[in-house]
């Protein structure tokens, strides 16, 4: 079920079945799953996806959203082709697991996806969003990266955040009200540090009723309460685009 007890981190809900309007590319030593709007466009979006890996069905969903409000969308396997995290995998494990895969030692990847959009897609105007671990990516590239206008974590987990607060650029920040994995406690402190040594525009929004995932969960009939918060978090994060990009 779409909101269960106990969720499963980003994957809550069924998968998408869902193939994307994109296409894989290789750009230079990593792959990514592209999507470009019909007409042309200069804006740009890089997608940084869960701890599910850059094939996950609902994270290319998202990359889709975007093409549809006009903008090419990258979704770059982030993890280098090691292995992405499997729902059946020991928690455990979890741990150990992650730590080959740090959301802020990603700036490889980023400038050869930049590179990318500039050179081969005609890109001039380029933010980033991300899920779960990209969020808490986005936090960094936003902190390191000036090249990158804007930013929109979603559920970010504030525990992978590194200590800095004095974002580059107006940065947006979704969380759930009911999110497992984020206390509550850990935005308020967040939002705190962001008010004591943020000089740019940010701001830090929770969901009711929501938990981990919800912007890219599928099958919002099963909890009909929840559509119209999914809804509001997608529109939210595609306003904040449109407004900064």
């Amino acid at each position: 079920m779409a909101n269960e007890a106990k969720p499963c981190p980003c994957n809550i809900g069924d998968k998408f079945d869902y193939e994307g309007c994109g296409q894989e590319v290789q750009v230079e030593h990593i792959k990514a799953y592209v999507c470009k709007p019909s007409g042309k466009s200069d804006k740009a979006v890089i997608v940084i996806h869960d701890i599910f890996g850059w094939q996950l069905p609902n994270t290319r969903y998202m990359a889709d959203l975007l093409t549809a409000h006009g903008y090419i969308a990258i979704c770059p396997d982030f993890y280098v082709g090691q292995e992405a995290w499997k729902p059946s995998n020991d928690w455990a494990s979890f741990n150990n697991w992650l730590k080959t895969r740090d959301s802020s030692k990603i700036d490889r990847e980023i400038d050869v996806v930049l590179k990318y959009l500039q050179e081969q897609c005609g890109a001039k105007r380029i933010g980033v969003i991300g899920f779960c671990w990209g969020g808490a990516a986005v936090h960094h590239v936003m902190l390191k990266n000036p090249h990158i206008k804007t930013g929109v974590s979603n559920y970010g987990v504030i525990r992978f955040f590194e200590n800095g607060y004095n974002l580059l650029h107006p940065t947006f920040f979704i969380f759930a009200e009911k999110d497992e994995h984020i206390p509550l406690e850990q935005v308020t402190q967040l939002e705190q540090n962001l008010k004591e040594n943020c000089k740019v525009h940010y701001e830090v929004k929770i969901y009711p009723g929501q938990t981990h995932g919800f912007i890219h969960r599928r099958r919002e009939d099963i909890n009909p309460q929840d559509k119209p918060y999914i809804e509001e978090g997608r529109k939210d994060m595609i306003n904040w685009l449109n407004k900064y990009i």
